[in-house]
C-alpha cells in the first residue's frame, strides 16, 4: 500500500492492502467483503460515516502495526510479580478471550465460501474449537488460582507475612499442568500453522479469507509472547519464592 491512502481505492483494495484496516471497517461497519468494491468515499457517504474519522483510524493502525504484534518492551525478570500477573491478565488473556470468538466467526464464513474447494479449512476451524475449549479453562484457573496464590508468596517475602494457606502446598504441580497445556495449545497452532501453508491465502482470496489467516498469524505470534512469559519468566520466579518459603509452608500445611 501506498503511503497515501486514496479515497478512491475500493475498500476491498484497502482491506487486501493493509490487513490492519479491516479491525477499523468492521467497527465501522463497513462492508470490506461481498461489498467493497465500492470507493472508500462512497462507502463511508452510504453510511453516513465521517470519511475524516475513518482515515484518521486507518492511518493510526498503519503506524502503529498490526494488531496481536505486542512487543514487551519491559523488563520483567525484576518487577514485582504481581504487576506481571496483572500485565499478563489484561493484556494476552484479554486478547485470547476477545480473539478466539472473532476467529470462530471468520472461521465459519470461510469454510462455509471455502470450505468445499479448499480441504485444510474445516481441519483448522476443528483445531481453533479445540485451541478455544484448552485454552478457556487454562486461562481460568490462572486467574483464580495460580495468579493470586503467587501474589500471596510474594507479599509474604516482601512484607514478612505469613505464607498463603490456601488450596495448595506447592505450585510445583500445577505450574507442570500448566506448561504441558501451553505445550499442547502451542502444538495445535503449530498444526494450523502446517495446514495454511504458513497462514497463506490462496491467489485471489476475499479480504475475508485474509483477515482470518491475519488473524490465525497474529494469534500465534501473542501467544508465543504470553507464553514466553509465564514459562520463562513468572513461573521460574514464583517456583523461586515458594523455596525460599518451604520451611514455612511444611509447617503451615503439615
Amino acid at each position: 500500500m501506498t503511503a497515501t491512502l486514496s479515497t478512491t481505492q475500493t475498500v476491498r483494495e484497502i482491506a487486501l492492502a493493509q490487513p490492519s484496516s479491516i479491525r477499523i471497517f468492521e467497527y465501522f461497519g463497513i462492508d470490506y467483503c461481498c461489498g467493497g468494491r465500492q470507493p472508500l468515499a462512497v462507502a463511508c457517504a452510504s453510511r453516513n460515516i465521517s470519511l475524516d474519522s475513518v482515515l484518521a483510524a486507518l492511518a493510526a493502525a498503519r503506524s502503529l502495526g498490526q494488531p496481536g504484534e505486542q512487543v514487551t518492551q519491559k523488563d520483567w525478570s525484576a518487577a514485582p510479580l504481581s504487576a506481571l500477573c496483572e500485565h499478563i491478565t489484561a493484556t494476552h488473556h484479554a486478547y485470547v478471550l476477545r480473539e478466539l470468538p472473532r476467529l470462530a466467526v471468520l472461521a465459519q464464513k470461510v469454510v462455509n465460501r471455502h470450505g468445499d474447494t479448499q480441504a485444510e479449512l474445516p481441519a483448522i476451524q476443528n483445531l481453533l474449537a479445540r485451541l478455544d475449549a484448552e485454552l478457556t479453562p487454562h486461562l481460568t484457573k490462572e486467574e483464580t488460582i495460580l495468579f493470586p496464590y503467587i501474589g500471596q508468596l510474594e507479599v509474604a517475602v516482601t512484607q514478612t507475612a505469613l505464607p498463603p494457606a490456601g488450596c495448595m502446598a506447592s505450585a510445583t504441580r500445577p505450574i507442570a499442568v500448566l506448561c504441558a497445556e501451553h505445550e499442547a495449545a502451542g502444538a495445535l497452532l503449530a498444526q494450523i500453522r502446517e495446514l495454511s501453508n504458513a497462514y497463506t491465502t490462496p491467489p485471489g482470496a476475499c479480504p475475508t479469507y485474509l483477515a482470518y489467516y491475519t488473524g490465525l498469524h497474529e494469534f500465534e505470534q501473542d501467544l508465543h509472547q504470553h507464553i514466553h512469559l509465564e514459562n520463562n519468566i513468572l513461573f521460574p520466579r514464583a517456583l523461586a519464592l515458594e523455596a525460599w518459603l518451604q520451611p514455612e509452608l511444611i509447617a503451615l500445611h503439615g
